[in-house]
């Protein structure tokens, strides 16, 4: 999980096999984001998730609509086809926005910065717990490169 500037928030490692798409409720459970000034309890539900097709299924998006979270993913053309068969049985389409969904560019770029680490990427540490040291190394050095948020100053007249 990354935030809309590709900075890792949450990351689960999974053997090779395991499939990416059931991890997307363990990632979020693990989102703790602290408040401005450090008042009041850190932030545990993003408001949107933007994912590729891969998470398009059926329980991650009523998982997501559970905890009042804002799904902006697309839909593969096999559950387009799907609900199509079914006609009316099918349901309504999922709400997609395509400019919300232009910016995950931000995230693919996050995982670009990620892939400039050879270790990280040809996976040379065997034991988990050495990769996961890498992988905390990686994303530390991401976020202490990161230029700081810009907030906006309200205008004075």
């Amino acid at each position: 999980m990354a935030d809309g500037r590709g900075r890792s928030l949450a990351t689960r490692i999974t053997p090779g096999q395991a499939a990416d798409t059931k991890q997307l409720i363990a990632s979020l459970e693990q989102i703790s984001v602290t408040r401005p000034g450090g008042v009041g309890r850190p932030r545990k539900r993003p408001d949107s998730v933007t994912a590729d097709k891969a998470y398009s299924s059926k329980a991650n998006r009523a998982a997501l609509r559970a905890r009042g979270i804002v799904a902006v993913t697309p839909q593969p053309k096999d559950q387009i086809a799907n609900r199509a068969r079914k006609g009316s049985r099918g349901g309504r389409r999922p709400a997609f926005d395509p400019d919300r969904y232009k910016r995950r560019n931000q995230v693919e770029r996050g995982f670009g910065r990620r892939k400039q680490w050879r270790g990280l990427v040809t996976k040379y540490d065997k034991l988990l717990t050495s990769y996961r040291a890498t992988a905390d190394l990686v994303e530390t050095l991401d976020w202490l490169r990161a230029v700081p948020d810009r907030t906006q100053d309200p205008l004075v007249l």
